[in-house]
């Protein structure tokens, strides 16, 4: 295991407000980012977001709204900045690809490449999709609409400069082969594999002449063209963390061999990602990252949540309906990391009800009830009574907990939040059927002082093993937990999740 763990979600265009996929990649990469800085300490984790600021579709969006594209930027900036501080997402940077910082990065990082003889210029004519900032070749092309967006192409000619992605080719599937578990889910690592076979890369485009769009990076060796966004966009992931010298040698504290490296992001960019991504990473002579992980997309009536369909859910919206960790319980529980996931109110509420109020909140409730009925809110010191069956069963599930979260949460794990989730709720299941097969109100009556004591000491436990192996995915309700359970006594509040009815 590496000393350390850097994860990145893809930086977020700021052509929008954010959706509701922005803010699952967010509380996924947070999740992960919280779990390994409670194994590997605070200080060797770090965490990284932020927004994708040029680009032609930023220039419209401006123009639209009679802003300069700077202005516009700043402003939307900010809806990010404040959903992701609702979300508890702990970030330890936020990247803007308008920073100095980064813009003088990628100007040299454009240099070294062109002084290796990697880019080149040439005239392209082809198909071009504004929305997806995307040439496309003649066979690529059906009734001029954009094979990724379906929306309408323009033909365009023009002399642009190229990245030499072809030459990468081989080095690239042989790296794939050889290196399991470089993409994730294994699916996607399979058809990045299957593109690469079947397909003869394309070398990449990154520029844009200055007369047809001047919002962006100048090219360092040519003032009249400006960055392509994927050859800025992409960058951002080595520029908020590590620096060139003057050789054009890379070094940072977080994208080294004693750091694991996690590129978190959606399946609709996962080309980008697993292929120009590592190409581009080669020629500037640094290491690929360790996993790249695209997740699934959330839909709406089995169609992908989008403003141009009229669809799109707010999660802010969402939040103040049901309140932040319920936001993040449901994206995270209710389907596997990588599959797609229909998204509704209604099994937000199906899943509330179930197993926030009914499971956990009950158990906390009712435990909470108990020791300061039975006990005037002292926690008794009873022991676990391995000699039951029923303990038993329960102190080898929290025995088994670390075992159990550790393939999905930790650094080279599956990430599979809802398989994690699903082992917690077992546990506080188990928890709730040991206190209606119990009947401690029973025991009360025949004054069974010493087993009540023991009765008591297997919830709190089974409590205080949920609140901590919950507090990477919901840690507002895990603090509130822990404010309840002190270490002797308890501070009984409100119940944690009143049950919803659905109207």
């Amino acid at each position: 295991m590496a000393n350390k763990f850097y994860i990145t979600t893809p930086i977020y265009y700021v052509n929008a407000s954010p959706h509701i996929g922005h803010s699952y990649t967010c509380i996924a990469a947070d999740t992960l980012a919280r779990y390994m800085r409670s194994t590997l300490g605070e200080k060797n984790v770090w965490f990284l977001t932020g927004t994708d600021e040029h680009g032609q579709k930023i220039q419209k969006a401006a123009d639209e709204a009679k802003l300069s594209p700077q202005e516009f930027v700043d402003k939307v900036v900010v809806q990010f900045k404040g959903l992701w501080n609702k979300l508890g997402i702990s970030n330890n940077d936020f990247i803007r690809t308008t920073e100095k910082r980064h813009t003088e990065f990628v100007r040299t990082a454009l240099e070294i490449v062109h002084k290796n003889g990697d880019i080149y210029e040439d005239t392209y004519e082809g198909w071009y999709c504004v929305p997806c900032e995307t040439f496309w070749v003649e066979g690529q092309v059906v009734d001029k609409l954009c094979p990724d967006c379906k929306r309408p192409v323009e033909r365009i000619a023009e002399k642009n400069y190229f990245f030499k992605l072809s030459k990468y080719q081989g080095w690239l599937a042989e790296y794939i082969k050889s290196h399991p578990g470089f993409i994730k889910p294994a699916s996607r690592q399979e058809e990045v594999l299957r593109f690469l076979e079947l397909n003869k890369l394309n070398d990449l485009c990154i520029s844009r002449p200055k007369e047809r769009l001047s919002w962006g990076i100048p090219l360092p060796f040519d003032p009249d063209y400006v960055t392509y966004v994927w050859f800025d966009a992409l960058i951002n992931y080595i520029s908020a963390v590590g620096s060139f010298d003057a050789n054009g040698k890379y070094a940072s504290e977080w994208w080294n061999d004693d750091t694991y490296v996690v590129n978190l992001i959606g399946k609709d960019i996962l080309r980008h990602h697993a292929v120009y991504w590592p190409i581009m990473l080669k020629a500037l002579g640094i290491k690929p990252p360790d996993t790249i992980f695209a997740h699934g997309w959330w839909m709406m009536n089995d169609a992908k949540m989008s403003k141009s369909r009229g669809n799109a859910v707010s999660p802010i919206d969402m939040v103040n309906e049901f309140g932040t960790d319920t936001y993040r319980y449901f994206l995270l529980r209710d389907v596997p990391f990588g599959l797609d996931g229909n998204f509704s109110e209604d099994a937000i509420i199906k899943r509330y009800n179930a197993d926030l109020a009914n499971d956990l909140g009950n158990l906390v409730y009712r435990t909470l009830t108990m020791v300061e009925k039975y006990f005037s809110g002292n926690i008794p010191q009873g022991k676990m009574d391995l000699n039951d069956d029923r303990v038993k069963a329960i102190a080898d599930k929290i025995s088994g907990l670390k075992g159990a979260i550790t393939p999905n949460l930790g650094q080279a794990g599956d990430y599979n939040f809802s398989a994690a989730l699903e082992y917690i709720w077992s546990m506080i299941n188990m928890a709730n059927k040991y206190v209606e097969e119990t009947k401690p109100w029973n025991l009360a009556k025949e004054n069974k002082n010493a087993e009540l004591e023991n009765f008591i000491r297997v919830l709190v436990s089974v409590i205080r093993a949920s609140e901590e192996a919950l507090s990477p995915f919901m840690h507002r309700t895990a603090a509130l937990i822990r404010e309840q359970f002190l270490e002797k006594t308890i501070k009984k509040g409100a119940p944690l999740f009143p049950r919803i009815e659905n109207k």
